[in-house]
C-alpha cells in the first residue's frame, strides 16, 4: 500500500541546551565519583525520559532537602534554588553540588546586585516554577515581587517607584516578555533592567526557529515535558505564528494521528531538556505511516558549553 507523502521540517536549533547538558553530566559524574545513591533535589531537568534514565543509574529524586540523608551527596537542579537550600545543606555538613544553569545564576547575581544598591526587585516569571522560586529566594521575603502578565503590572504594589529593578525567568516567551517589560517601563520609568536580556540564548533560538517553521506547516509538534516551561512556550509560539495545530508530546506514543489526518507537512522541534533520541523516535513514527521527506530549517548555530563544578573534575 502506497504511503501518503509528508514533509517534515526540523527546526534547528532544538533539544538540549548547554545548561541541561551540564546538569545531566553533573549527575552522571557524581554517580561515578561517589557511587549510588546520589540524591537530586527536584528533577534535574524537566524531562521524564532523562530523569528515568538517571534514576536507573542510581539517582534518587526528591522534592526537598529534608528528604535526603546527611551522609549522601545531593545535587541541586538546573533550575536553581533559594539561598536557604545550600545554607541548610552546609548546616547539615552535607556534600552538595550545584547544577544550576550558569545563565540562571547570572539572574541570581543581578537580583542580589540590585538589592545591594537599594532597589526592590520585580520578577517576570511563572508562579511556582522552580526557577522562579529559586530566584525569588535569593532575597528576603517581600524584596522580590512576581508579575506574570501585563495585567499584573498594573496592580503590583511597590515600595518606591523610583527604586526598582526587574529580572526575568530564563525560559519565557520572548514576545510576551517584551510586552510585560514595556508595561513596566511605562508605569515605572525609572526601573532598571538587566545589562543583557535574562531570557537565555537557547530559549530565544528555539523560539526563532519555530517562527521560521510554523508558516510552512499544517501542524507543529514540540517534543518535551508538560512541566517544561521552555517547551510549552514553543507550542504557544507555533500557534501564534499561524500554525493551526501545535501540540506538545513527550514521546511518539502521544501523537494524535487522527488529528493529523490529511496533513502534508509537519514541523518538529524539541524543548531544551528533550534529548535528540526522542526527536528521532517521532521521525521514525512518521516514516512508518508516511513517505517522508525531511528538511532542516536552521536559524542559528549554537556552540555554547558550560564547565562542570571543580569538585567533579578529575
Amino acid at each position: 500500500m502506497t504511503k501518503p507523502p509528508l514533509t517534515l521540517y526540523l527546526a534547528a536549533p532544538r533539544g538540549f541546551c548547554a545548561g541541561v547538558d551540564r546538569a545531566i553530566k553533573i549527575v552522571e559524574m557524581a554517580l561515578e565519583k561517589w557511587g549510588a545513591p546520589v540524591y537530586v533535589r527536584h528533577e534535574i531537568v524537566h524531562n521524564k525520559f532523562v530523569v528515568d534514565g538517571l534514576r536507573d543509574k542510581g539517582a534518587v529524586f526528591v522534592e526537598e532537602l529534608e528528604d535526603c540523608p546527611d551522609d549522601r551527596p545531593v545535587i541541586f537542579s538546573a533550575h536553581g534554588v533559594a539561598k536557604s537550600v545550600p545554607a541548610e545543606a552546609t548546616r547539615r555538613n552535607m556534600i552538595y553540588v550545584d547544577a544550576t544553569c550558569p545563565l540562571v545564576s547570572k539572574v541570581h547575581m543581578e537580583a542580589q546586585r540590585h538589592s545591594d544598591n537599594g532597589l526592590q526587585m520585580i520578577m517576570i516569571g511563572h508562579k511556582g516554577h522552580p526557577e522562579t522560586v529559586g530566584t525569588m529566594g535569593q532575597l528576603p521575603d517581600g524584596e522580590v515581587l512576581l508579575v506574570e502578565t501585563v495585567e499584573d503590572v498594573a496592580t503590583v504594589s511597590v515600595r518606591d517607584p523610583a527604586k526598582l529593578a526587574y529580572v526575568t525567568q530564563t525560559t519565557l516567551s520572548v514576545d510576551d516578555t517584551a510586552d510585560i517589560v514595556a508595561a513596566l517601563n511605562a508605569r515605572f520609568p525609572a526601573i532598571a533592567g538587566p545589562h543583557k536580556k535574562d531570557i537565555c540564548y537557547a530559549t530565544t533560538n528555539r523560539q526563532e526557529a519555530v517562527k521560521a517553521v510554523a508558516p510552512k506547516v499544517d501542524a507543529m509538534l514540540v517534543v518535551g515535558a508538560p512541566n517544561s516551561s521552555n517547551s510549552r512556550r514553543l507550542v504557544e509560539v507555533g500557534a501564534k505564528e499561524g500554525c493551526a495545530y501545535a501540540q506538545l508530546v513527550q514521546r511518539s506514543s502521544e501523537i494524535d494521528w487522527r488529528a493529523l489526518d490529511g496533513i502534508r507537512s509537519v514541523g518538529i522541534t524539541a524543548g531544551a531538556s528533550a534529548p535528540e533520541l526522542l526527536v528521532n523516535e517521532v521521525i521514525d513514527a512518521f516514516r512508518d505511516r508516511y513517505d517522508v521527506t525531511v528538511e532542516t530549517v536552521e536559524t542559528a548555530v549554537e556552540n555554547v558549553e558550560f564547565k562542570v563544578p571543580r569538585v567533579l573534575r578529575a
